[in-house]
């Protein structure tokens, strides 16, 4: 489609952004358990790779972070009173599911939804499934919130079809978009979309992990092509090893990134790498384009240098010319493997020549890196016209929102800082105020 460009959709890290260990199979998230965190530096390292990536042409935009602490998940389970003494109750009796409430991880957008673009769809419209995250208590009540956001950036329904999340069961466990790409010759071109799953529901004899969870299931990735009216010459289901998951890969985008036609994956990354090449390589043939699948070796770098560095949750990003840039988080630079592996890459003759790195590290000590905390919509001009202006990042919302982190959050958080009725205070006082910076009034409303 003519005009067609990919907006990446970064999520805006909330007031009481936290470290709470929730997320059993994310090693970062869970080697910070219980530490301290900085809200205020969280967010404002989050805008600043926006603003960084918008001034180089890249177009760039927010989603809102979710109402915090979720109390419509601590009534649902009998903490009754005023809301200071839900809090109170909650810290006293299960500080865990206090934290659950108080969950961060919505700032990832990249478990937000699946997004499939106009040129791959039946009806031509985007669609847009909100995931289920039903694998994870501290997840499985961000769809509501998701779907909401969503439906008030993508209210026209002429361009835009926005699903409710998949059943709340585990066979249809759902993770978004940080289990699929798309692959093909450009963003406006009707394309392979590629889901990666981690376990099948229906057949017990399918290989699955043995220590972490597989939260993907072959089940929903189907449900949401079906929903989606995809091509079911352009889609693709590939497993992902079970040996990696295990490894702390709980995510594909842990562990493979794919834009135009490029794959950049490790060799651990699927059940089957050579079937799995081979049948992405046929389906991306019948779109139209060849695959560029650039492998990395455990020998260069072992699995273990990939998650702690998160090499692979980076962002790929097409650049004027037909190259591409890889954003990258620090940490990649600071791994000697991984460091080594990208000057050799970007020297080479690679579709990569650029590396564009940002200081993370609020949002990878939590378990997140570049990718995690974008989710790629793919739009023409006259769908991005007609999506919600306000949350394209543009230099004078930058320095509003610079404003109000500087004025809402605090640069200290402790796990004990949960209890205080003062903290869901100031949450909701700089909620209010970022719905009516980005003009979306009524976005924190109570749910049903």
């Amino acid at each position: 489609m003519h005009g067609t460009r990919e907006y990446n959709f970064d999520g805006l890290v909330g007031p009481s952004h936290n470290y709470a260990g929730l997320s059993f199979g994310n090693v970062a998230s869970f080697n910070n358990v219980k530490s301290a965190s900085n809200p205020k530096q969280a967010a404002l390292q989050g805008l600043a790779k926006m603003r960084a990536l918008a001034a180089r042409g890249f177009a760039q935009a927010l989603l809102p972070p979710q109402d915090r602490p979720n109390f419509r998940l601590l009534r649902a389970i009998g903490f009754t009173g005023s809301d200071a003494d839900v809090l109170a109750r909650a810290y006293q009796e299960s500080p865990v599911i206090l934290a659950c409430a108080y969950s961060a991880s919505p700032m990832w957008t990249a478990n937000a939804a699946t997004v499939s673009p106009s040129a791959d769809t039946r009806d031509g419209r985007v669609h847009f499934t909100a995931a289920n995250l039903n694998n994870k208590l501290h997840r499985a009540f961000e769809h509501a919130q998701s779907a909401r956001s969503l439906r008030a950036i993508f209210g026209d329904e002429k361009h835009f079809a926005v699903h409710d999340a998949l059943p709340s069961t585990p066979a249809f466990g759902d993770e978004g978009a940080a289990n699929h790409t798309r692959l093909g010759a450009s963003h406006g071109a009707p394309s392979v979309e590629l889901f990666v799953y981690g376990r099948v529901e229906f057949d017990p004899s399918a290989p699955s992990p043995k220590r972490y969870p597989a939260r993907q299931t072959l089940e929903a990735s189907q449900a949401v092509a079906r929903l989606h009216g995809l091509d079911a010459k352009r889609t693709v289901y590939l497993q992902q090893n079970p040996d990696v998951i295990d490894q702390g890969v709980f995510h594909n985008d842990v562990i493979a990134v794919g834009n135009g036609n490029v794959l950049f994956y490790h060799e651990q990354a699927f059940a089957d790498e050579e079937a799995s090449l081979s049948q992405l390589r046929r389906a991306v043939a019948h779109a139209g384009a060849d695959l560029t699948a650039l492998r990395v070796d455990t020998g260069q770098v072992p699995v273990q240098d990939a998650v702690t560095s998160y090499l692979f949750n980076s962002q790929l990003l097409s650049k004027e010319g037909g190259k591409m840039a890889l954003v990258i988080p620090q940490e990649c630079q600071e791994n000697k493997a991984v460091s080594r592996y990208l000057e050799s890459l970007v020297a080479g003759d690679a579709p990569i020549d650029e590396l564009i790195h940002f200081d993370l590290r609020q949002s990878m000590r939590n378990g997140g890196g570049p990718a995690c905390l974008r989710l790629r919509v793919a739009l023409s001009v006259a769908q991005a016209r007609a999506m919600h202006q306000g949350v394209l990042m543009t230099e004078a919302l930058y320095h509003r929102l610079v404003a109000w982190v500087e004025k809402h959050y605090r640069d200290r958080l402790e796990p004990s800082d949960l209890a205080d009725p003062q903290l869901a205070l100031e949450v909701h006082a700089a909620l209010e105020e970022l719905a009516a910076i980005l003009n979306l009034p009524g976005l924190y409303d109570s749910l049903a």
